[in-house]
C-alpha cells in the first residue's frame, strides 16, 4: 500500500489578527481544501505555551500527489482566494508536506493534545533512527493514541521529519534526545496542541 500523505502548516498570525484570521480559516479555507480530491482530514489546533507556532492545521492526504493535481491547483498558490492571499500575507506561515512512513496508515483522529517533535535537514538513516525513537517514546505511554512519522523531503538541505503524537492527555515536554540518535542534534521543536 502507497504512503499517504500529509500537508501541515504552522501559522503565527498578529494576536490582532486572530479574530479575522479564525474566521478565514472556519469559514474559507478548511471547507475549501477538504473539498479537494484526496483531502482526508482537515484539523485545527492552538499551542498551549508559548515558544511555538501558535496554530496547527492538519490535513492527512490520499497521497503526497494529491498536492499535484488540477483540484488542488485551482484553489491554491496563484488561484488562492483573495481572503487567503490577505490573510496569509499577515500570517506566518511555515508548511510542511510530504509522506507519512509509519507506522501503518492511520490518519488523523481527535485528541485531546497532538505532540510535536519536529528534525531539521536530516539524512535518510536518520529518518529511521527518528521513525525508532518515536516508537520508543510512546511506548508504555496510556495516554497515547498514536503516533506517526510525517517526510517532507525538503530542496536539498536533507528532509524535515515531524513526530505526530495523538493523546488523551497532556503528555511530559521532555523527550530524551538518547531514543533519537544523530537525529537528537536536529530537533528544532517540541511543542503540544490542543484542539481548536
Amino acid at each position: 500500500m502507497a504512503n499517504k500523505g500529509f500537508l501541515l502548516v504552522f501559522m503565527n498570525p498578529p494576536p490582532a489578527f486572530d479574530e479575522e484570521f479564525n474566521a478565514w480559516y472556519d469559514s474559507e479555507h478548511v471547507p475549501e481544501r477538504l473539498s479537494v480530491p484526496g483531502f482526508v482530514t482537515g484539523l485545527r489546533y492552538m499551542n498551549i505555551a508559548a515558544g511555538a507556532p501558535r496554530y496547527l492545521a492538519m490535513y492527512d492526504l490520499e497521497g503526497f500527489g494529491v498536492l499535484d493535481t488540477p483540484e488542488y491547483h485551482r484553489v491554491a498558490y496563484d488561484n488562492a482566494s483573495p481572503w487567503t492571499k490577505r490573510v496569509t500575507a499577515r500570517a506566518r506561515v511555515q508548511r510542511f508536506a510530504g509522506d507519512q512512513v509509519g507506522p501503518g496508515h492511520p490518519v488523523t483522529g481527535r485528541a485531546a493534545r497532538i505532540g510535536i517533535i519536529r528534525f531539521r535537514g536530516l539524512a535518510p538513516e536518520q529518518v529511521e533512527a527518528v521513525k525508532a525513537g518515536m516508537a520508543a517514546t510512546c511506548l508504555d505511554r496510556p495516554a497515547v493514541i498514536k503516533h506517526r512519522v510525517l517526510v517532507d523531503p525538503g530542496s536539498g538541505a536533507g528532509a524535515d521529519v515531524i513526530g505526530f503524537i495523538e493523546a488523551r492527555a497532556p503528555m511530559p515536554d521532555a523527550i530524551d534526545p538518547a531514543l533519537f540518535g544523530s537525529a537528537a542534534d536536529h530537533v528544532d521543536l517540541v511543542a503540544q496542541y490542543s484542539p481548536f
